[in-house]
């Protein structure tokens, strides 16, 4: 099942209606000041500066507009699952609306974040990336929760659509857009968002790392996947397997998947770093791609916007990544 026109205005509405999700600017003409000189115009859409350090708010407060009468009626508990922002996204909602949370985390999730998310008032378990779906699938079966996807969920996937509106009101033909994906729901937001406003010239591509390629297999073999294990600086693009709803936007919408490994990201962070932004891992991947020459279509006019998903890193973290002696 793929989102409608009638979706992506819904979630939009309801975005504009909150005070959580704000316009990011969109940074247009930067290929000079990136180094890629006169190869194609390009363009940074700067989500690292939306509320909570990433896009995933837009997707949150669809989902939260969303909630079925009888869980709001009796504040059921709230669950998902995540290695980061999302999950910063979710605690920051179920705050805000009063709602009793718990997250589930890969152990590979840093122990800041963890810290960060239980500050919001919501309880973390950490356990193996591929343990994730069965504890959840467990608390939903002997406890009643009522279980939000962190990227499998076609509010959400509506909700990240709205990146794409305004992208589009900025510059209104682009020829290529590159999208970060590890589950598939900002990339199956934004290639909806962009096909149903009716702009098919336009290309899509997905970026993830080489250590975590869900999406990548499963256009390959058809169908979303599973993967036994995940290894990538980019533990926010890195989830256990691809989203089946994600997976059918992406068969229909997008071009193709594209794979960076840890130290293309790495000097993407950097080079973001250099020019004054602080950028995470995971955020930088589509950046990466065109920095490393991977996408194809890249001429002289084109018209490129990168997606820069999250900002979520601390400076020990950037330290860490960059060699700081």
């Amino acid at each position: 099942m793929l989102v409608s026109w009638r979706d992506v205005e819904q979630a939009r509405e309801a975005i504009k209606g909150c005070r959580v999700v704000v316009r990011t600017p969109l940074l247009q003409n930067v290929e000079q000041m990136f180094g890629f000189g006169d190869r194609f115009k390009l363009h940074l859409k700067m989500e690292s500066m939306q509320n909570t350090g990433s896009f995933k708010i837009r997707g949150v407060v669809n989902q939260f507009a969303n909630i079925p009468f009888e869980v709001t009626k009796n504040k059921k508990s709230l669950l998902s699952m995540s290695a980061g922002n999302y999950g910063k996204a979710f605690a920051f909602a179920a705050k805000e609306q009063n709602f009793p949370a718990s997250l589930c985390m890969p152990e590979t999730a840093p122990i800041n974040r963890v810290k960060l998310i239980e500050s919001f008032g919501v309880k973390v378990e950490r356990m193996p990336t591929s343990e994730l779906q069965n504890v959840v699938d467990r608390h939903v079966a002997e406890d009643g929760m009522h279980f939000l996807h962190p990227f499998d969920d076609l509010h959400l996937i509506s909700g990240f659509a709205s990146v794409a509106l305004e992208i589009l009101e900025d510059i209104p033909e682009p020829d290529i857009v590159v999208v970060c994906c590890g589950g598939g729901g900002l990339l199956s937001g934004v290639a909806a968002g962009i096909k149903l406003k009716g702009k098919k010239k336009t290309k899509i591509f997905g970026v993830e790392p080489e250590g975590a390629p869900t999406m990548y297999l499963s256009k390959q073999q058809g169908h979303a996947v599973s993967v036994k294990s995940v290894n990538t600086i980019a533990v926010g693009l890195a989830p256990p397997y691809a989203g089946k709803k994600t997976f059918q936007h992406v068969k229909e919408y997008v071009e193709d998947i594209i794979l960076v490994t840890d130290d293309e990201i790495k000097s993407a962070v950097k080079t973001f770093y250099q020019a004054g932004l602080v950028v995470e891992p995971s955020g930088a991947a589509a950046f990466a791609a065109l920095q490393a020459n991977k996408i194809p279509d890249a001429s002289e006019g084109s018209n490129i916007v990168a997606i820069v998903t999250g900002g979520n890193i601390t400076p020990e973290e950037l330290c860490d990544l960059m060699n700081c002696s």
